[in-house]
């Protein structure tokens, strides 16, 4: 388990660098049901590139995520933090990948995309937004408040649904989910998937839409949570000698090219 510094993660309050207060803002004020249908349909066709998995971290050598309070590196150096991190303790070679692909989908920003539609934390769409989302305050803007279906006890969802049946809002989460839920485990795809979903796995926030799957997957996405925010530190890793180690880890895994 990684250790814990004095660092203040995770503040969200008053005192929140503006350019992050200003990224919630829009994203709870954008992210209704009908953009993310909008955006599945705009980039799950999988019609973008075939590349592989390593051909795809160097491209997060570019992005910087305005959402997050706590680094200043590049995507590829926060993903290497954290799967080194879990590297370092055993985990299996799966857990290890999963920490090392987890934000894969923040290449969205490549794609001329709003980082409000890319990154920050994740929560379902099309029913109510639970307080112990981020900003809560910032969804006074969203339209879906508007629809009294949407703002019912569970929404357009019943009680045990199933998460993979609730829309989440868009962003590298979900699309990551999808361009590799054929070639992994079900604990890696939960992390992958729902690791942003903070209300969720830290605040049992939608617990009530939970089916038995999303109960046994929980455990696996919560001691990950750690190793992707505790591992933030301003000592980039040495991507170039750790890069052989990963190649034959993600060989183990995907084949040399996937569809994105």
């Amino acid at each position: 388990m990684p250790s814990l510094d004095d660092h203040n993660y995770r503040n969200y309050s008053a005192t929140t660098p503006q350019h992050v207060r200003d990224f919630y803002r829009d994203n709870h004020r954008f992210q209704t049901v009908e953009f993310g249908e909008s955006q599945r349909n705009k980039f799950l066709n999988h019609s973008y590139a075939k590349m592989g998995i390593w051909e795809a971290l160097e491209l997060l050598n570019t992005v910087i995520d305005k959402s997050d309070p706590d680094t200043d590196l590049s995507q590829i150096q926060h993903c290497l933090q954290t799967s080194e991190a879990i590297r370092a303790q055993g985990y299996p070679r799966w857990f290890i990948l999963a920490g090392l692909i987890h934000d894969l989908g923040k290449i969205l920003c490549l794609r001329d995309e709003p980082q409000w539609a890319v990154t920050g934390d994740t929560f379902p769409v099309g029913c109510p937004f639970s307080d112990k989302i981020v900003f809560p305050e910032f969804f006074a803007s969203n339209p879906d408040l508007n629809n009294a279906h949407y703002q019912s006890e569970f929404g357009i969802y019943h009680a045990g649904i199933g998460l993979d049946k609730v829309m989440m809002s868009w962003g590298h989460d979900e699309y990551c989910y999808q361009v590799v839920k054929n070639y992994l485990p079900d604990p890696a795809l939960a992390i992958i998937r729902y690791h942003s979903f903070y209300p969720w796995h830290q605040n049992n926030a939608y617990s009530a839409l939970m089916n038995d799957h999303d109960r046994t997957m929980l455990p696996s996405v919560q001691a990950f949570q750690p190793f992707d925010l505790y591992t933030k530190h301003d000592h980039p890793p040495n991507v170039e000698r750790l890069r052989p180690f990963y190649e034959e880890l993600i060989s183990d895994f995907f084949p040399v090219q996937i569809d994105w």
